[in-house]
């Protein structure tokens, strides 16, 4: 974690951590390093999510961004794989997306793409943050003509919706599908996409005031989606989060399909059509342990990494993997798109279940999800790390390891951003796992709180 970017971006509470200023500061230094290099003006597009507080950043970054001499092209209200994908499509330098994600709507959140889509590197964000924080390097201010404009494009949507269409053969007719768009920037682009590919559309929570996005709706509460499908008897079910780069689905009895069924799912077909290369999907240590036991029954090959979008995206550029995600819904496709995709993930997913004939919840059947407990171990903040050197701690992880065999597992690793140990174990039943993690949380906090 550097000293303002986080695992995804810049992100606070808006106009108190995030303020004008840092957007502004962050434009200029962010078009800098992406640009130095260019020998022509500079084109960076600009997106953003569907908080009241988006008009105010943007005009801050963007001020920013001309006055290194850019030309802005602003998207308006987009999914953050929106821009990811024009990028390249309007063969632009650099991008920006203006969003929180999944957080309430008092924060936001500036990120960066480069001019292949792809997020920062962690020595491009720490030259940007030295640059505002320690005035490592000095920017040469444009004057007259050279100074950056502002220029909008209307068809952006339109684009990519035209793009996402394009990544499947057939059409969506005969299936229905119920939306949650999180009150968020999906609000637009996911129904367009599934009412042009043919879908019956039924629609909630796509109205954004500026302040009611994530507001117990979209992928991070679930409940809401799941009544309207039964409600309104749709085939499956769509959440996707704040800035639509991940999506949860519903089967037609109300179930949750998380990120691991749905890799599950479309990793079958891709490996069923000969297209899934190395025959490997790249999750998290947090995956379910039935995606692994699906995975070893079917003969698929899956490669965990650490938790974080961007330690996926890293293992499958390195080893040419072209699937990839976490149990959020956070899915990459990268024969498709540099990022999570939620509106594509799903329209990949609602491809299978029209090309099967088969229901969401037979296709989400391959896998058996364990119950998952996670708890958290409050520790004092120098002590975090120490975990892997206390003997009793890693004796009594070793000892539920042991006794769990094939059938559970357990894991434990330091909070990024609090003074806190979490602690997940995995089992067939429940009750017990519930109550061992209880019992090594306490071990946890009495040995390194």
């Amino acid at each position: 974690m550097g000293r303002l970017f986080g695992t995804d971006g810049v992100r606070g509470v808006a106009n108190s951590e995030l303020t004008a200023e840092l957007a502004y500061k962050l434009g200029q230094a962010g078009a800098y390093v992406l640009t130095s290099e260019t020998k022509h003006t500079p084109k960076i597009l600009v997106g953003m999510d569907t908080r009241i507080s988006g008009d105010m950043l943007e005009a801050s970054l963007v001020a920013g961004l001309c006055s290194v001499g850019a030309e802005v092209v602003c998207l308006g209200i987009v999914p953050t794989p929106t821009v990811a994908y024009l990028i390249r499509h309007y063969n632009a330098d650099a991008g920006v997306v203006i969003s929180a994600s999944h957080n309430p709507y008092e924060f936001n959140g500036i990120k960066f793409f480069n001019n292949k889509g792809y997020k920062l590197s962690d020595a491009l964000e720490e030259r940007i943050e030295a640059i505002i924080l320690d005035n490592a390097e000095k920017i040469e201010l444009p004057t007259g003509e050279k100074v950056g404009r502002k220029i909008e494009i209307e068809s952006s949507l339109d684009d990519y919706v035209n793009f996402v269409k394009s990544t499947i053969s057939g059409d969506l007719k005969g299936l229905k599908i119920a939306i949650d768009c999180a009150n968020g920037a999906s609000y637009q682009a996911a129904p367009i996409t599934f009412y042009e590919l043919g879908a019956e559309v039924c629609v909630i929570n796509n109205e954004p005031d500026g302040i009611n996005i994530n507001k117990n709706c979209g992928s991070t509460h679930i409940e809401q989606l799941r009544k309207f499908v039964i409600e309104s008897g749709a085939d499956v079910g769509l959440a996707f989060d704040g800035d639509a780069d991940r999506v949860l689905a519903v089967d037609e009895n109300g179930n949750l399909v998380d990120g691991d069924q749905i890799m599950a799912i479309i990793g079958l077909e891709l490996k069923k059509q000969g297209r899934l290369a190395n025959n490997t999907i790249v999750a998290t240590v947090m995956s379910n342990l039935g995606f692994d036991i699906m995975a070893k029954r079917e003969g698929i090959n899956i490669v965990k990494t650490k938790v974080g979008d961007r330690y996926v995206l890293e293992n499958m550029l390195e080893n040419g993997h072209i699937l990839g995600g976490e149990q959020s819904g956070h899915i990459i496709f990268l024969d498709h798109n540099t990022t999570g995709d939620g509106i594509l993930t799903g329209t990949q997913l609602l491809s299978v279940v029209k090309s099967s004939g088969k229901k969401l919840s037979e296709l989400a059947s391959i896998m058996q999800v364990l119950p998952q407990v996670l708890m958290n171990a409050r520790v004092s903040n120098q002590n975090k790390e120490k975990y892997l050197d206390d003997e009793v701690v890693c004796g009594m992880c070793k000892e539920l390891e042991n006794e769990f065999k094939d059938e559970g597992r357990v894991l434990i690793r330091p909070s990024g951003t609090e003074p806190l140990v979490r602690v997940m174990i995995e089992g067939k039943d429940k009750d017990y796992i519930e109550r061992r993690a209880v019992e090594l949380v306490k071990v946890i906090e009495d040995r390194l709180g």
